[in-house]
């Protein structure tokens, strides 16, 4: 058989992913911190991109909506959705097919349905992100009055002093040796979060070069600083210390710190036992080890708390309808310089290599702006149909949580479940109910007793915890007894499952809440 070259065709189907469409899928799950610093960086990478910063300056779009089109308005446009009514209160993007290549992606899987993105030319709408500073009041000194009203929350806890500041400034009244106090200030970088020592004792001494009796003795001189219970290299330690400090370190106290774990099984005839007393001064032990930090370093934690600000709000309407609206505090704004890309690509002087460059930016940037306005609308999409398949919860309480999965929320907005899980992840919901991730909807299902709708998971642990909750002292209620009363209540459950979900929420069996109930009790 001869070798020789040819040509065939083949044909066939395949999925191609490009870099434009698998960044929009990656936009979909981003949370709002994510997508700002996602838009910061694309503002400064590409020159034709600006941020939309409420001026009223067309910016070079010249698409405006007129006011003989109110459909095309820039306002809010308030549309129902069967019994729900939406506020949308989403902008159109500008057109720059002319100019721009065309991407030829399918946005069918990943958004729902098309954009209207080059048929206007408004930005979604969201914060300003810059705000106008007034500086009128800064004197020749380089600062006005002293106002502590002026400084926010964020900047008080910027000057929050801190664990080890707080100790080194203790450190410097001590009458301490140089090398003890180089040693002391190892010690204190030495600290975990919490103010404890992890290291053994052996590590530290020989991480220092002394011995062991003399590493003890520099540890209760910095074992009396404040806060009482830093430098413990234990629990048991970082209490005793604290007990020591209130003259309350006692026999008995000294032999309940010893068997802590005694004390967390709440074993009160053992601890009596270890401690020679009766099981009323144990009770009043425990209380008073209940008023002890286990945790002293904490006090001086100067992270930043990241408040959670809500993707979406839903209220009430005046009609009982619910209004579903987006959150334009978290929806960056960008626009596109038509006036700067039009002066460029139209001069005589620019390079045919620019221009190349030009008409990339471009395309990128319309990419950009339609695909951060097809994500908010897909947003809104989930959340109206979220709205519609838990309108009991939002009405009557989590009692009324209905289970659901993400393919009942994909078969009504017509989408795949890998979009409705992208788009869940990391947002947030206001209700009446409080503030909600979207991902706390979806739920399993417990079957009925009585044939009629299944139960949501988390309505059934609410309800277990109702039940705990309203336990007396002397009528604790076993696992097989939970699930009688469940069963009473139309949940078919098994014992196990109650098990499972009274250890998820952190409560012990009810042995241990026997014990729990008759020290509060005492």
């Amino acid at each position: 058989m001869a070798i020789a070259q040819r040509l065939e065709l083949r044909q066939g189907q395949s999925l191609v992913m490009t870099p434009q469409l698998q960044q929009a899928i990656k936009l979909l799950q981003l949370s709002q911190i994510e997508l700002a610093s996602f838009v910061e960086q694309e503002l400064e990478r590409n020159p034709l991109l600006t941020r939309d910063e409420g001026s009223g300056d067309d910016s070079g779009d010249a698409d405006r909506p007129s006011a003989d089109n109110p459909a095309d308005g820039d306002g809010p446009r308030p549309s129902t959705e069967g019994p729900v009514g939406i506020d949308r209160d989403i902008r159109d993007q500008a057109d720059m097919g002319q100019q721009a290549t065309s991407l030829q992606d399918g946005y069918e899987n990943v958004f729902g349905d098309d954009s209207v993105t080059d048929r206007a030319a408004q930005p979604s709408p969201g914060p300003d992100d810059l705000t106008e500073t007034n500086w009128a009041g800064i004197g020749a000194g380089g600062r006005g009055d002293f106002d502590d009203s002026e400084f926010s929350g964020d900047e008080r806890l910027a000057s929050a002093v801190s664990l080890r500041d707080h100790l080194m400034a203790q450190l410097a009244e001590l009458a301490l040796a140089g090398p003890d106090r180089l040693m002391a200030a190892n010690l204190v970088d030495s600290l975990d979060e919490a103010g404890y020592l992890t290291e053994s004792s052996a590590d530290i001494a020989a991480r220092l070069g002394i011995d062991e009796v003399a590493l003890e003795a520099l540890l209760r001189v910095l074992q009396e600083l404040d806060p009482p219970g830093v430098f413990a290299r234990s629990l048991q330690e970082c209490l005793e210390i604290q007990c020591r400090e209130a003259d309350r370190l006692d026999p008995s106290m000294a032999a309940v710190l010893r068997h802590l774990d005694l004390v967390a099984r709440r074993d009160l005839s053992a601890l009596a036992r270890h401690a020679g007393v009766d099981e009323d001064e144990i009770i009043e032990i425990i209380k008073e080890i209940r008023t002890l930090n286990p945790k002293p370093g904490h006090a001086f934690d100067t992270a930043p708390v990241q408040a959670v600000i809500p993707d979406v709000f839903i209220r009430r309407g005046s009609d009982g309808d619910w209004l579903i609206e987006l959150n334009a505090e978290t929806m960056p704004r960008v626009l596109i310089d038509r006036r700067y890309a039009a002066r460029l690509s139209g001069s005589d002087t620019t390079r045919k290599d620019d221009k190349a460059y030009l008409s990339d930016c471009l395309a990128s940037a319309n990419w950009l702006v339609k695909a951060l306005d097809q994500r908010a609308r897909t947003i809104l999409k989930v959340a109206t149909s979220l709205v519609r398949q838990q309108d009991a919860f939002l009405r009557f309480g989590i009692a009324h949580l209905r289970p659901m999965n993400l393919k009942a929320i994909a078969e009504e907005i017509g989408m795949h479940e890998s979009t409705v899980s992208r788009v869940t992840a990391n947002k947030w919901v206001w209700t009446p109910r409080g503030l909600f991730e979207m991902k706390f909807f979806f739920t399993a299902a417990i079957g009925s007793t009585d044939g009629s709708d299944a139960h949501s998971a988390e309505s059934v642990r609410h309800r277990l915890r109702q039940l705990i909750d309203a336990e007396v002292p002397n009528a604790i209620l076993s696992d097989d007894k939970l699930v009688e009363l469940l069963k009473r209540d139309g949940i078919d459950i098994a014992r196990r499952t109650v098990a499972k979900y009274r250890e998820a929420m952190g409560i012990g069996s009810s042995t241990e809440r026997r014990r729990q109930k008759a020290i509060g009790r005492r």
